[in-house]
């Protein structure tokens, strides 16, 4: 069995596709979700879904002996960052080499590093007049969104494009690609 962990701290929306995705493989199973945020809409989502889900502090977040205690007794193949906001600490990426995955909302190197999510990802392509965006699937490394791209799907920016509208072609993205990239890792 292959398993995955999936690090997320807002609503779950691309968890919840992750976990939807891979129900319909015998063969791969989401083992856990962990969140930073106690009160995250994606701790309902995993309830719903059946998933186990632990919910840290920042305390516990810095205490890096914790998480890495959980990631190991589950020895999961990936460990996916989806919708995950705080910088994952280097003691985990020297443990887990090339085994953790975050999805970035633009086209790396452009517009990565921190605070560059969400809306402000969207609002800062639109104003340097990009003539596209997409999404860049990536390994994990000690700088932000500086880790190996492994894939990139783009979209083209529409002269009328709001940070808004943007955002939701690139949600379509996610929820096509990442999942499929997810699969291509786990059986390489």
């Amino acid at each position: 069995m292959r398993k995955i962990i999936i690090f997320a701290s807002g609503s779950g929306s691309n968890a919840e596709n992750i976990v939807r995705y891979f129900n319909r493989d015998a063969h791969v199973k989401v083992a856990l979700i962990l969140t930073d945020n106690p009160r995250a809409g994606v701790i309902a989502r995993a309830n719903y879904l059946g998933i186990s889900c632990i919910s840290f502090n920042q305390a516990l977040y810095r205490k890096t002996e914790y998480l890495q205690k959980i990631i190991q007794n589950i020895n999961p193949e990936l460990i996916v960052l989806a919708g995950f906001l705080k910088k994952i600490p280097d003691t985990l990426i020297q443990l887990f080499p090339n085994k953790i995955v975050n999805i970035h909302p633009a086209l790396l190197p452009k517009f990565g590093g921190k605070g560059m999510y969400g809306m402000h990802v969207h609002q800062a392509v639109i104003d340097a007049s990009e003539k596209e965006s997409g999404i860049t699937i990536h390994y994990v490394n000690e700088q932000y969104d500086a880790g190996q791209i492994i894939f990139q799907a783009k979209t083209t920016i529409q002269p009328n494009d709001t940070p808004q509208n943007l955002a939701e072609r690139i949600h379509e993205l996610e929820y096509k690609h990442y999942p499929e990239i997810l699969e291509q890792l786990l059986y390489k």
